[in-house]
């Protein structure tokens, strides 16, 4: 009972933690101001949630092309942390290696849990009228993602389908990944 408690609490502040560095990534990449003076609230908690492991890393591992290293390096660290931890819980089954390979595969799952989020808030702020801060945010979150398939699907009826499609196909790769995962670790 304690091992499930301890693994439910650690996956949800590993999940928390690893969503907020994977979101600051995204929104860096797609230059995005994260600082409160462009009023941005969300920017504003992603880097308190943050900038204790981001700044010190980024001494280390400087931005390269436009990509924030550090960042990267903070998010599979955490994946790693977590399942370093449930391997040692679990008593140390298994090589080490799939501590590796299950860390990878936990970003790509934190990754497409968030985006699954990100289209489903940018869904329902559709359906308010007038326009936020929250609402261009999402907006631009989403658009990269939605522009292939909006070229692809056109308006049906004067609605917009593409978050539905795209949820669709967010939820393809999760099942994907989850039939993947056990083929992999098995190699090892």
């Amino acid at each position: 009972m304690f091992s499930q408690i301890f693994s439910l609490l650690l996956d949800l502040v590993a999940g928390i933690l690893t969503g907020g560095f994977l979101l600051r990534l995204y929104m860096q990449y797609l230059r995005i101001p994260l600082s409160a003076r462009f009023g941005n609230p969300l920017g504003r908690f992603v880097l308190a949630l943050t900038d204790w492991l981001v700044l010190p890393l980024r001494r280390l591992f400087p931005f390269v092309g436009g990509l924030d290293t550090a960042c990267l390096v903070a998010i599979y660290a955490l994946q790693c942390s977590m399942f370093g931890l449930l391997w040692l819980l679990a008593g140390v089954g298994g090589s080490f290696a799939s501590v590796l390979v299950l860390a990878a595969f936990g970003v790509i799952h934190t990754a497409v849990t968030g985006m699954t989020g990100i289209v489903i808030i940018y869904a329902v702020l559709s359906w308010v009228p007038g326009r936020t801060v929250m609402t261009d945010l999402m907006d631009r979150l989403v658009t990269p993602p939605l522009t292939p398939i909006r070229r692809v699907l056109p308006l049906l009826g004067g609605m917009d389908l593409s978050p539905l499609v795209l949820l669709v196909l967010l939820q393809i790769i999760a099942i994907v990944l989850a039939h993947l995962q056990p083929t992999v670790l098995m190699a090892l």
